[in-house]
């Protein structure tokens, strides 16, 4: 067990999980080195048949380890795509070499991409021996023999690998045979009990801090921290526990305004991070303090409510605020939650992953999301507080069309989900819509959640039965579009 080093977070019962245990089920590891531009991450989507991975022509393009799961069917291993090898000329670059050595020590197996256009230097001879060392099951993939320029696969022999798969990730060729001998190698995979994952992204604009503060959470140098704009570009990922609680950690790549999107690599980096969103139960959205109210934050903030996950606004940097006194924050605090008035359900915290103030409560409230989104509560206690609700303040109408209500029930949950139904619900106003949200979150708190509400008119219901019955389109959002459009 692996203990935080730092002062803030030495109450908290957890601990982080390597490559290996990194979604709470042990399956056998492999990792994917090599120089840099050789094919690893052409490999990687091969093998786990996503785009997961980006790939594109620039050297260097993959920097955190990405991790994905290869699925025969009836056999199940990890692949860790790693960042290309090159001398540690910085402190950056010293950064990306640790972790490859992290993967390879890790792995179960390790597969050495190498050019095949190309013939071994000394530093592919280095590399090979340096993986031998370990003792390890090693796989040569010789990529890109599809190329008139590729080399015969004897070439490489002198690297002292002894199991050589000629290939070509572009093409998929030789990819199957990699993958049976990965199989018939690697250890089966242990059964281990999966216990719930609550899974928490860190979202934001670049260098907001995420990266700071996910190594904070972490209690390790995970993440690649860098005072350069873009530096995290594929979701970086970390599990650890808390209170006996798996967490996985998602640290995303920064989003900019869409006029400042570059093509290519840091588009997919942003689909990413879209894609992070949906993957997370509670995001948190990073801003920092000497850059506040911007509208893509607001932006952010809306898409994560709109995905219905909970959310929780970070105010980063703290430490940075030169003569802040008791009253700053709360002088500062109004003027956040008015730009975000359309969630008023998301608390506010204000952190320094610099000197850890705050960080160790994000655990805590994190939790408390967590759990006021599993909420289930009794029918009648919905019942009775929609019925007060309507006596204090009855939704307006002309005559015979006064909206009813008639009975509420919890559908779902995680985020909690109500259905009301009644009839001549066509006339509710959305301000009243709002009305019976905050009267819910008055008696039920729900705080750092979206609660979602259907409104279902029984007439329109007993209407579309009879619609149904008669071999005709029920009425729906979609139908109605289509006849306006018409």
């Amino acid at each position: 067990m692996l203990i935080s080093q730092y002062s803030p977070l030495e109450n908290i019962r957890w601990f982080w999980y390597n490559y290996t245990h990194i979604m709470a089920s042990k399956l056998p590891t492999v990792a994917i080195v090599g120089h840099a531009n050789a094919g690893k991450s052409s490999l990687f989507n091969r093998l786990v048949r996503s785009k997961q991975a980006i790939v594109a022509a620039e050297a260097g393009t993959t920097r955190d380890n990405v991790i994905g799961t290869v699925d025969l069917g009836d056999r199940q291993f990890r692949v860790v795509d790693t960042a290309g090898l090159k001398p540690a000329e910085d402190e950056f670059e010293a950064s990306i070499q640790d972790q490859i050595a992290d993967a390879i020590e890790l792995a179960d197996a390790i597969v050495l991409v190498i050019d095949s256009t190309n013939y071994p230097d000394q530093k592919d001879r280095d590399l090979a021996k340096k993986i031998l060392r370990g003792q390890k099951p090693t796989f040569l993939a010789v990529n890109k023999t599809d190329l008139k320029e590729s080399l015969p696969a004897d070439e490489f022999r002198r690297l002292g690998i002894k199991n050589i798969v000629p290939m070509s990730a572009e093409h998929n060729s030789g990819i199957r045979r990699l993958v049976d001998q990965l199989a018939e190698t690697l250890p089966k995979a242990k059964e281990v009990t999966e216990d719930h994952i609550l899974r928490i992204a860190l979202i934001g604009r670049p260098n907001v801090g995420k990266s700071h503060l996910f190594n904070r959470l972490a209690g390790k140098q995970q993440a690649i921290v860098a005072p350069i704009a873009g530096t995290t570009r594929d979701v970086n990922r970390v599990s650890v526990r808390y209170h006996g609680q798996a967490i996985e950690l998602l640290d995303t790549a920064g989003v900019r305004r869409s006029g400042k999107i570059e093509r290519g690599i840091e588009k997919f980096s942003v689909l990413r991070t879209v894609a992070a969103i949906d993957e997370a139960d509670i995001c948190l959205l990073l801003m920092d303090v000497n850059e506040l109210s911007t509208g893509i934050d607001q932006k952010l903030a809306g898409m994560i409510a709109e995905a219905g996950k909970g959310l929780v606004i970070v105010v980063s940097k703290w430490d940075s605020v030169e003569g802040k006194d008791a009253f700053t924050r709360d002088a500062l605090a109004p003027q956040i939650i008015a730009n975000f008035d359309f969630v008023p359900w998301a608390p506010l915290i204000f952190t320094s992953s610099v000197t850890g103030q705050n960080v160790s409560k994000l655990f805590e409230l994190v939790s408390h999301i967590a759990a006021e989104r599993n909420r289930t509560i009794k029918t009648r206690k919905l019942n009775d507080l929609l019925q007060k609700a309507i006596l204090r303040h009855p939704p307006a109408g002309l005559k015979n069309t006064h909206p009813k209500f008639r009975y509420v029930v919890q559908t779902d949950h995680n985020p909690p989900w109500f259905v009301i139904y009644g009839s001549n619900f066509k006339f509710i106003h959305w301000s009243y819509k709002r009305y019976i949200e905050r009267q819910f979150r008055e008696e039920f708190g729900f705080s750092g959640t979206p609660i979602k509400f259907s409104f279902r008119d029984e007439k329109q219901i007993k209407a579309n039965k009879e619609r149904t019955a008669q071999g005709l389109e029920p009425v729906t959002k979609a139908y109605k579009q289509t006849k306006d459009d018409q």
